[in-house]
């Protein structure tokens, strides 16, 4: 899992489930990386993973048809 691609990121976690659950809609298999600091929880990110053969497709469709507003 070392070789994986970020393809998206957030401070907001609730972005981050949607994103992976379209994710998982679409048959892409991806992880989220808690990338937040334990002590303080401000500072940092949620980042999501999918592998290297899925990246352009999964941010085509992060790109393409996750709105948030």
């Amino acid at each position: 899992m070392s070789n994986w691609v970020k393809v998206f990121e957030s401070k907001q976690e609730h972005k981050i489930g949607i994103v992976k659950d379209i994710l998982v809609k679409k048959e892409i298999e991806s992880v989220i990386m808690n990338k937040k600091d334990t002590a303080y929880n401000i500072f940092g990110q949620y980042e999501i993973h999918v592998e290297p053969k899925n990246a352009v497709r999964a941010i085509r469709i992060i790109e393409n048809d996750i709105k948030f507003e």
